[in-house]
């Protein structure tokens, strides 16, 4: 079997593990390596984000953290598995290309599973009264997730049944052309196709309620929809990456593909998984800040100070006060403690210059 995969690549000097065999050994190392790293630390900080951001904090972006975690899968075992594969010094390895490809198509498909929804979550949130979101219960969440997992990597698992599925390492055997079309159809066009429906019956909705005088959106409305809008953008994203590998996979069925193009083409697809949370980051105010939030507490310094000039008895008696960068964090005193401060704070307040100042 591996000698079948050397005199395949021999032909193209392409390899599905180590990328072209033209660049050099350490440019694809850095390459790699480089992916890795910003993916793997990218997603970390994207599931983090929820976690601290008071706002994203809703069971509903439990979803989004789904999407994270699948790409930091891939940022973490898919991607490094190569680079060590480079290190090794290795041409190629059947058994690294076949767990690759496996945690590959187990996280596409997870991903495109949460990404449907995402955009059913989102819909809900915008165009339905509070009174249905709580129906939305942990249990629910985690059945569904649950479910995603366990049934892609079923799914996943049965392209390593003999000439059941199309082989991706050695491209020897097509598959059954009906199962790839079912599963093509059921789990990914037909999630896909009900994400952008739900994303344009909610625009619509939206639409239709902004137009109506008498209708005030809240602040947290408009933040929900803009988050709506960048998991929109990250569908869109999503599609464009994976897109033309799906194209080269539906038309190998019919005629032969050069295997420089279908796999640089799947690598493109797969780097997808490691700018994901930077889009998060530029389209949404909310993983923006949570970024920054986090930078700052990892990289810079875990807290920050500023002084006093009068504080409650329940704070530290050193001249400062230290307060945690990270949302959530800042509980120093008790609850009856915080509170006979904060009318304390109150009580001392004066106006000056027409504002009013309140002493901390």
């Amino acid at each position: 079997m591996v000698s079948n995969v050397s005199h395949v690549l021999a032909v193209e000097d392409v390899s599905p593990v180590t990328l072209n065999d033209h660049w050099s050994r350490l440019a694809r190392l850095i390459l790699l390596a480089s992916m890795s790293a910003v993916g793997s630390v990218g997603n970390v900080f994207m599931i983090s984000a929820v976690m601290i951001e008071d706002y994203l904090r809703k069971r509903g972006n439990t979803f989004i953290v789904n999407v994270a975690l699948a790409d930091l899968l891939v940022s973490g075992l898919v991607i490094p598995a190569s680079a060590i594969v480079i290190l090794a010094g290795l041409r190629d390895s059947l058994g690294v290309c076949r767990f690759q490809w496996f945690i590959a198509v187990w996280c596409f498909l997870v991903t495109v599973l949460s990404m449907a929804a995402v955009a059913w979550e989102n819909y809900f949130r915008l165009c339905y009264s509070m009174d249905v979101y709580p129906k939305l219960t942990r249990t629910k969440i985690t059945a569904i997730l649950l479910s995603i997992w366990t049934i892609c990597g079923c799914v996943s698992g049965m392209q390593f049944v003999s000439d059941f599925s199309f082989d991706y390492c050695t491209r020897k055997y097509l598959g059954l052309i009906p199962y790839q079309a079912t599963v093509g159809v059921v789990l990914v066009f037909l999630p896909i196709s009900i994400a952008f429906f739900c994303y344009i019956r909610a625009g619509y909705q939206v639409r239709r309620y902004k137009a109506r005088s008498s209708f005030k959106a809240p602040i947290t409305f408009n933040w929900d929809y803009a988050l709506m809008q960048t998991n929109m953008y990250s569908l869109i994203i999503f599609l464009v990456f994976w897109l033309p590998f799906g194209v080269v996979l539906g038309v190998g069925n019919v005629r032969q593909v050069r295997n420089s193009v279908f796999y640089n083409l799947a690598w493109l697809a797969i780097s997808k998984s490691c700018i994901n949370s930077i889009f998060y980051g530029i389209l949404n105010r909310h993983f923006r800040g949570a970024y920054v939030n986090l930078f700052q507490y990892c990289c810079c310094k875990t807290t920050v100070s500023f002084s006093r000039r009068q504080r409650p008895e329940c704070f530290r008696p050193s001249g400062d006060v230290r307060v945690h960068i990270i949302p959530g964090y800042n509980m120093y005193c008790s609850p009856q403690r915080a509170q006979e401060g904060g009318r304390s704070k109150r009580s001392a307040s004066a106006r000056a210059n027409g504002r009013e100042v309140y002493e901390l």
